[in-house]
Parts: C-alpha cells; structure tokens; sequence
C-alpha cells in the first residue's frame, strides 16, 4: 500500500482537524458515566483528565494559561494540575461540548502549527480510546501528517526514544521512515508508542521494538 498524499495546507489541515474533534465528541457522547473515571494511556489521569486537557487550549485565553503556569510552577506542572481540576469539575456533557462546540478551533501550539495540533488532538483522543477499547476514525492522510510528527527528532527527544538504526513502518496507512532494524504495527498502535506511551509488546513487532522501553509484556 502506497502512503496517501499528505496535506500541508492549513485548510486542508484544518478540515482533518474538525473532522477528528467531531469524531471524538460522537464517541465521548456515547461513553457511560463510569467509563469517564477509567483510565487512560496518560499516567495518572482518567478519561476525564485527558479530555480537560486536549480541550483547555479551547477554553482559556493566553493571560490565564501564563496565570496559572505561574501559580503552578511551570508549564507540565500546570498541565498536570489544571487538568486533573477540570476534569473533576466539568461534566461529560460539557467536555463533550468542549470538543465539539470548538470543531474549527484555529488554534495551533507554539512552533507547531495545523501538524502539531493534529498531532495533539490524535495523540490524546487515543489516549481516551486505547484503554476504553473503543475505535477512532481517522482518515489515513491524518495518521501520515502525525507519524511524521512523531518520528522527528524533535518528538523523539521529547519522548526520550532513539530509533537510530531502525526503519519504522505503518503497513495499514504505507507510511514508513528510517532504515535498518524493523519496528511495524498499525497506525494507531504506533503513534501512542511513538509518543511515549506503554502499549502491549504484541501490538508491535520486529527487532526494533527494543528500542521502545515502555512496552507492556503482560
């Protein structure tokens, strides 16, 4: 399978974008009140959390994000801290607007523009989905723009994953990158192993998979 053309134009982007928040927020709506409370592929916050988070960008202005970084003590603190608060105060039905309400959000993190909020959006939807067992669409030009995303080097050292020597490949979407020792699985198992999330052993293989320390194996 050849790998779909990749859209670079911010429109284009954009549509990828409103179409995977409005994709999360069908699958959110339809979630038992329990499953809010379960937990995610980010340690340590439940459903809840990770839907407070992907949408705090949405609900707050510049001034009270660089607020309450302060009151926390720096960005991922005030990450941590503002998304456990407002997971606990919003209700399903309001993170569920928030996700949908802001569709055609325009907005795009520091230094990484239309890719970096897909990126974000996708890597955090699966987040919600992975654990919850539940499928997420996503149109196969999108899964290409954030495996790119996510193999840079810029992604990997955030991540603390070196993938020298190792060609990684998405044979569902015919993405691939790199060469030498072989690292495969499908998208949407490779893109939460990529951005440093545990996932289990048998949902990627090849000898490259030693290169990725957060592997389950239970």
């Amino acid at each position: 399978m050849n790998a779909p053309a990749v859209p670079t134009d911010d429109a284009a982007l954009a549509v990828l974008l409103a179409q995977g928040r409005r994709r999360l927020a069908d699958v959110l709506e339809s979630l038992a009140p329990d499953r809010w409370d379960a937990p995610s592929l980010c340690d340590g916050w439940r459903v809840r959390d990770v839907v407070a988070h992907l949408t705090m960008p949405f609900r707050y202005r510049g001034p009270r994000v660089l607020a309450e970084m302060v009151l926390a003590g720096g960005f991922h603190r005030m990450a941590d801290r503002v998304a456990r608060r407002d997971g606990s105060r919003l209700s399903p039905a309001q993170l569920v607007a928030a996700v949908r309400d802001n569709a055609d959000h325009p907005w795009r993190p520091p230094g990484g523009g239309a890719p970096g909020a897909l990126t974000h959006d996708t890597v955090h939807a699966l987040d919600v989905t992975d654990l919850l067992g539940l499928r997420l669409e996503i149109e196969a030009p999108a899964w290409v723009v954030v495996l790119d995303q996510l193999a840079g080097q810029r992604s990997l050292r955030h991540f603390g994953l070196d993938l020298s020597g190792v060609r990684v490949e998405a044979r569902d979407v015919g993405w691939s990158t790199g060469a030498g020792e072989l690292l495969a699985g499908n998208a949407a198992d490779l893109v939460p192993a990529l951005a440093g999330r545990s996932i289990a052993a048998d949902r990627v293989h090849g000898p490259g998979v030693q290169r990725l320390p957060r592997l389950r194996r239970d």
